[in-house]
């Protein structure tokens, strides 16, 4: 059959002639329908992603720079209520409250990631009748203190401005009861090392109360959202932007008991205090923290093993990140100076804000004890 013969339907025409194929010899002369179709066709694909391109330009802009949230009456009031020195050219927040009059007792507590000094709110009053001074402060990167970028964070530097409060208020040569939680209780063993091996400007520690750390790495289960942000390098400057509100609070709803939630409020006020100086920006580099127990698990572990100092465990036993019973078995095991006080099977791993009073409680038993 010769080509002139050859019939083309219109669907073969169609199936046969593409956008993206030149065009054969014989039509170079005269442009047929489709093409200019096709061409309008792209320019239209491309001109409706270049809008949404565009529009979602200025979307994200606003998205990574939404501004902090406003400190709410709770929060202001606790701010006010404090001070700040200087570590290093960076504010410190601190706040200190004296308690029983005539008494020398002094406390001092250290708090958790990512929060900061305000998780001892539901048990400050308390505390004040029992201790002369009570004193807690924000860590450097957390709450109300200075959080600067590009900065190496690290528990011996929290350890250190730990000690220059101590000296700031003039308690040097003071013997200080320590009471700590989860990020706080390395510090606190740093500080415990310090003391025993009477390095120069150490704290002397009277007591140490410890309470749902992951001071054992093989114990220590960290939730995804802080695996992914310690170990992403070069992508998480990105990871900490794309942190909300709703992500964090997921995160943290996690680790508290089902009966034992924070209010609405309180997540807000535990963001609001992780925004403040835009901290969400240093969270990888603070959750460097996981692989520095890691890498120093000796001469922390060493240090609670070997202590003389008086030492007490408060555990919330439904902690997944430290999980009953797999964590207070190891750590009876390791450290059989230390007395154990274990809350409700409903407390999960912030005891002292989902059972203030247990915890209360079974902190003023230790102090008491000696």
């Amino acid at each position: 059959m010769s080509l002139n013969n050859t019939h083309f339907s219109p669907s073969a025409k169609t199936t046969d002639t593409h956008c993206d194929k030149p065009q054969e010899s014989r039509m170079s002369h005269d442009s047929p329908p489709n093409e200019s179709e096709c061409g309008s066709g792209r320019r239209a694909s491309r001109e409706w992603w270049l809008h949404v391109g565009l529009l979602c330009i200025p979307l994200l802009a606003v998205y990574l720079h939404i501004p902090p949230p406003q400190l709410s009456p709770a929060l202001n009031t606790w701010r006010s209520s404090g001070h700040f020195f200087t570590f290093r050219g960076n504010n410190i927040f601190y706040k200190e409250s004296v308690g029983v009059v005539g008494s020398s007792d002094v406390l001092l507590m250290l708090h958790g990631f990512p929060t900061s000094s305000y998780d001892w709110y539901k048990i400050w009053d308390s505390l004040t009748q029992r201790f002369n001074r009570v004193i807690a402060l924000d860590f450097l990167g957390f709450g109300f203190s200075d959080k600067p970028r590009p900065h190496r964070y690290s528990i011996f530097e929290q350890a250190s401005v730990v000690e220059a409060l101590v000296a700031h208020l003039g308690l040097s040569e003071q013997r200080i009861n320590i009471l700590s939680h989860d990020y706080g209780d390395t510090v606190a063993l740093e500080l415990l090392y310090r003391s025993d091996h009477n390095r120069s400007g150490h704290i002397t520690i009277n007591s140490l109360c410890l309470s749902n750390g992951g001071i054992f790495p093989e114990t220590h289960y960290p939730r995804f959202v802080q695996k992914a942000l310690k170990d992403s390098g070069f992508i998480s400057p990105v990871l900490t932007r794309l942190i909300n509100y709703q992500l964090f609070s997921r995160g943290i709803r996690d680790v508290f008991g089902p009966y034992t939630q924070p209010t609405e409020a309180e997540f807000w006020d535990m963001w609001t205090g992780v925004r403040f100086n835009d901290g969400n920006l240093v969270m990888d580099s603070i959750l460097q923290y996981i692989n520095q127990r890691l890498k120093h698990r000796e001469r922390w572990v060493g240090a609670l093993t070997s202590t003389s100092t008086p030492l007490h465990m408060i555990y919330g036993p439904l902690d997944p990140v430290n999980p009953h019973p797999e964590f207070i078995q190891l750590y009876q095991k390791l450290v059989q100076r230390s007395t154990v006080s274990v809350l409700d099977e409903h407390v999960s791993h912030y005891p002292q804000l989902e059972d203030p009073t247990g915890f209360f409680n079974a902190y003023l038993s230790f102090i008491n004890s000696f």
